[in-house]
């Protein structure tokens, strides 16, 4: 078991599975302070955090979405994407509902952005039976945002490699260092999105801050293999200047061997500009291959 770690008492009420939340603090009057994410909500009784997940009941922070699931699919390890990571392989997706960010050009929105989305139970013995009955060498938590789904991602990531499984996370990256750092030994390789060099970005388009997933980055490429995506929006982050800023500071910080992933935009969500030309990702390959050994395009 990783450091920290405990189990917790699950409680039934009513027809929602409702798990005791790691990583809060109880304050005055009945609230509580969640401190998984550095939004680090202050939630009053019966209200839920920012991402929609975590409740207030009572006095005591509660997850909504563990053993909850949008559903399992078989991916190529390659749609994650990892490209340097068990390539050619098979792995077992799987994702709950809602995120701690809030991007006006979402690609899974139905259920990242959505309250309402169609949730099955699932238990993480269920979890790891089906990796191992179609073979699949792990496990990546993704379509969403895995670290809300905290606790469940965590409880099966210990089963998982109890079993011999690998884990993948596919994230924001938006989460504090305390959390990170106990999920880190279980986690065999991650794809952080990387969205812009630029806080202003992610203030206006995701609600959030840029330093968080700079500062997850380099923690997680000190303890397992990363990858990282950048999806190139039109006026928005695709300037050559933009593209420079972003790869130095992959290059400085991570080193010339990270894989990065060039991803074109289309049209989604509340955010209705036209999708990235194909040349313009190419231009944008080209000044990341001047300083970085393994550079890709997706979503062409």
């Amino acid at each position: 078991m990783s450091g920290g770690y405990r189990k917790r008492e699950i409680l039934n009420k009513g027809d929602i599975l409702k798990k005791e939340a790691s990583y809060y603090q109880k304050l005055k009057s009945g609230k509580v302070q969640c401190l998984l994410c550095p939004k680090n909500c202050i939630i009053a009784c019966g209200d839920q955090g920012n991402c929609g997940t975590r409740k207030n009941i009572d006095g005591t922070l509660y997850s909504l979405i563990y053993g909850k699931t949008t559903g399992l699919y078989i991916d190529p390890i390659e749609k994650k994407p990892l490209y340097h990571f068990h390539p050619g392989e098979s792995i077992l997706s799987l994702g709950t509902r809602g995120c701690n960010l809030a991007c006006t050009f979402c690609q899974n929105w139905q259920i990242s952005q959505n309250p309402d989305a169609y949730l099955q139970d699932i238990s993480i013995e269920d979890v790891v039976s089906e990796a191992l009955s179609r073979k699949n060498f792990g496990i990546a938590y993704t379509y969403n945002e895995p670290f809300i789904w905290y606790e469940f991602v965590r409880d099966t990531a210990i089963l998982a490699k109890e079993n011999g499984i690998e884990n993948v996370l596919i994230t924001n990256g938006y989460v504090n260092i305390k959390p990170l750092e106990e999920l880190l030994p279980l986690i065999g390789a991650m794809n952080i999105d990387l969205k812009a060099m630029d806080d202003e970005f992610y203030r206006s388009t995701c609600q959030a801050t840029l330093k968080p997933v700079l500062n997850t980055i380099k923690r997680a490429k000190q303890s397992t293999h990363v990858e990282l995506t950048n999806l190139i929006i039109p006026t928005l982050n695709e300037s050559d200047e933009q593209i420079r800023k972003l790869v130095d500071w992959i290059f400085n910080n991570t080193g010339s061997d990270t894989p990065l992933h060039l991803s074109r935009y289309f049209p989604c969500y509340k955010l209705n500009l036209p999708p990235t030309s194909v040349e313009t990702l190419k231009r944008a390959q080209m000044i990341a291959e001047k300083k970085l050994k393994y550079v890709y395009l997706g979503n062409v």
